[in-house]
């Protein structure tokens, strides 16, 4: 906007509006049940989180994207250009922006601003801050679409920055909606909103074991997934008749805990809509079992939280949530059963809340 004339018919400069700061939640997740099933077409059973990653992006004409983390310090300056392309993501450092580089890349913001992030979530603990970071980047970034599209979006960006996850994250950190986990079937990418009883609490508890999936063992349990699918098809749409097929005990093993946990995804959504509490419990330790012993996911120290909070009076059934490899316990239990103050690690009662497409309204 340029000069103006006043009442005296002297022109006068008019200052610049400043653009509206714009500003998104990415809730976190936590998965009741089904994990390793997004990437072979299975089943599963998250719900979205209060605890969560905040960004703010204030507008800017210089053509360039700044990032600050309040964790972590400032972060480098991306062009707007930045090619939508691994090496190019690879280069920017520190590591920890380069999520927001490939979202820049993938997303294509109409013009440079700083970008602020603060969280809730904690960083490294299985409840998917990376896609709570993602899904709010879209929002600040104006990309729109329904849950899908948005986390098609997402799951591109952090393959760009070096984690090759499933679906799984970004579409229930976009699609969640309060008082509801959400029943996901990823062979057809078909979504039911299943409602959790009010009397259902859900406490989520830290194992102190920090992971990230660049650094455990993720990649090489999708190529072992990968290798039992070239023989059966995906796994999440085969039965248990199709493991005989499956000469070596390893993939054999990788395949059973998918196409089991299928089953009891399935049948735990059953249970949470009929208000069966106690079946829903007993499929999640069952869960638990499954990825400790066939997916070889777990941690001995996993293991005995596992066990220490599906032993309390109270606790219906407990089991590791994420990819594994350290993070976090899922506890469904009776209201009351745990008071999460009382634990020597973090802890956290959550209930289901709404994702970032539900926020917009």
């Amino acid at each position: 906007m340029g000069p103006r004339a006043g009442s005296s018919g002297k022109e006068f400069p008019v200052p610049e509006v400043r653009r509206a700061e714009r500003r998104a939640v990415g809730p976190g997740r936590v998965n009741l049940i089904g994990d390793h099933t997004d990437y072979n077409q299975g089943l599963a059973l998250p719900m979205a989180i209060g605890l969560g990653v905040t960004v703010r992006f204030t507008p800017s004409t210089d053509g360039r994207v700044s990032v600050t983390s309040t964790a972590l310090g400032p972060g480098p300056e991306l062009p707007l250009d930045l090619p939508a392309e691994r090496a190019a993501v690879g280069r920017i450092e520190p590591a920890w922006a380069r999520l927001t580089g490939a979202m820049v890349a993938v997303s294509r913001p109409v013009g440079g601003g700083a970008v602020q992030i603060d969280a809730t979530l904690p960083i490294g603990a299985g409840l998917s801050s990376s896609a709570a970071l993602a899904v709010a980047l879209a929002e600040v970034f104006g990309v729109g679409g329904d849950p899908e599209a948005v986390a098609a979006l997402c799951q591109r960006a952090e393959h760009l920055a070096g984690v090759p996850v499933g679906a799984l994250d970004p579409l229930i950190c976009a699609g969640g909606r309060r008082g509801h986990a959400l029943l996901i079937d990823f062979s057809t990418m078909a979504t039911r909103q299943t409602p959790m009883p009010e009397e259902a609490e859900v406490v989520v508890v830290d194992s102190g074991q920090q992971r990230t999936l660049r650094t455990s063992a993720y990649a090489a349990r999708r190529a072992e997934c990968e290798a039992a699918a070239a023989v059966i098809g995906p796994l999440g749409r085969a039965d248990t008749a199709d493991l005989a097929r499956l000469s070596g005990p390893v993939l054999r093993a990788r395949a059973r805990h998918v196409v089991t946990e299928c089953l009891r995804v399935r049948s735990c959504a059953e249970a949470l809509a009929t208000g069966d509490l106690a079946g829903a419990g007993a499929l999640m330790t069952e869960s638990h079992q499954s990825l400790s012993g066939d997916f070889a996911v777990s941690t001995p120290v996993v293991d005995s939280l596992a066990e220490d909070l599906a032993s309390r009076p109270g606790v219906l059934g407990a089991r590791m949530t994420g990819a594994g490899f350290g993070g976090c316990v899922v506890a469904l239990c009776r209201p009351g059963a745990v008071d999460p103050a009382s634990l020597p690690t973090p802890a956290w009662r959550v209930r289901p809340a709404d994702g970032t497409v539900a926020r917009r309204g």
